[in-house]
C-alpha cells in the first residue's frame, strides 16, 4: 500500500463525509432501537456488613464492648472467607425458603454480586433484579441469614453486624441510554473509517495528475482540458438566432 500524507487522508474523509456522517447516525439509531426496546431493566440494591468484635454465641452478654486488636486481626482475615460464604447454597436457600420467591438458586447466585471494601472489614452484598422490591428484600434477608448462620452454626462467633439496610431503587442499574448511544456512535465512526479506508484501496481510477505520476512513475508536462461540444453547439446556436 502506498504512503497516504495527512492531506490526502483528510481529503478522502471529507469526499465521504456524507457517507460518514449517515454511518454514524445509522448506528446511533440501532444504539438507541438496543436500549429501549432490547435491553431489560434490573434494579440493584446493596446492604453493608462489618466484622467486629469476635464474641461467642455463648457469653456474648459477658463479654466487653472494647474491640481490641487482635479482633481486628481475626476479622480481616475473615472478610474474604465471608464474602465466599455468602453465597454459599444453604444460605441462598434459605433466603429463598423465607422469602416465599420462585427464583432459581443459580439464578439467584448469579444476581448476587459480593465485594470486599479495600483495606477495612466491609462486605457490600449487591443484588440484581427486574423487581426493584425484591431486589432490596433479598439483599436484607441475604445479609439476615448470614449474620444467624454466622453466630449460631459456622463460626459460633457474633462478629457480623449489618451497618446498612437495602433500599428499593427507583433507576435501573443497567439501563444507561446515552452511554449507549455513544457506544454504538462510536462503533459506527469506528467503520466508517474502515469503510473509507478500504474504499479508497480498491479505487483504482485515476483521478488527478497525481495519480498518473504516482501509478506510471514519470512526470506529467501538459495536461489537455476537457472540452464540451454540446455546450459549443448551444452557445451557437444561441448566436445564430439573434
Amino acid at each position: 500500500m502506498e504512503e497516504i500524507d495527512l492531506k490526502e487522508l483528510f481529503e478522502i474523509f471529507w469526499n465521504k463525509k456524507i457517507q460518514i456522517i449517515l454511518i454514524v447516525l445509522i448506528f446511533m439509531v440501532i444504539g438507541i432501537i438496543y436500549s429501549v426496546g432490547f435491553v431489560t431493566p434490573m434494579y440493584s440494591s446493596s446492604t453493608t456488613l462489618v466484622l467486629a468484635g469476635t464474641a461467642s454465641s455463648a457469653d456474648e452478654n459477658q463479654t466487653s464492648e472494647t474491640i481490641t486488636t487482635a479482633d481486628l486481626t481475626i476479622n480481616s482475615k475473615l472478610v474474604a472467607t465471608y464474602s465466599k460464604l455468602v453465597k454459599r447454597k444453604n444460605i441462598l436457600g434459605q433466603v429463598i425458603s423465607n422469602l416465599g420467591i420462585s427464583i432459581d438458586e443459580e439464578q439467584l447466585r448469579q444476581n448476587v454480586q459480593v465485594t470486599s471494601v479495600e483495606d477495612t472489614e466491609l462486605i457490600e452484598i449487591t443484588v440484581s433484579n427486574e423487581n426493584a422490591e425484591y431486589a432490596a428484600k433479598i439483599a436484607n434477608e441475604i445479609a439476615n441469614v448470614f449474620e444467624e448462620r454466622i453466630a449460631k452454626e459456622i463460626y459460633n462467633i457474633n462478629n457480623v453486624h449489618i451497618v446498612d439496610e437495602a433500599t428499593v431503587s427507583e433507576t435501573p442499574s443497567n439501563v444507561n441510554h446515552i452511554k449507549d448511544i455513544v457506544i454504538f456512535a462510536f462503533i459506527g465512526a469506528v467503520i466508517a473509517v474502515m469503510y473509507v479506508l478500504i474504499a479508497n484501496m480498491l479505487d483504482t481510477t485515476v483521478k488527478t495528475q497525481e495519480d498518473i505520476e504516482k501509478s506510471i512513475k514519470i512526470p506529467v508536462l501538459a495536461s489537455i482540458p476537457m472540452y464540451d461540444m454540446d455546450m459549443e453547439k448551444l452557445k451557437k446556436r444561441k448566436g445564430g438566432r439573434r
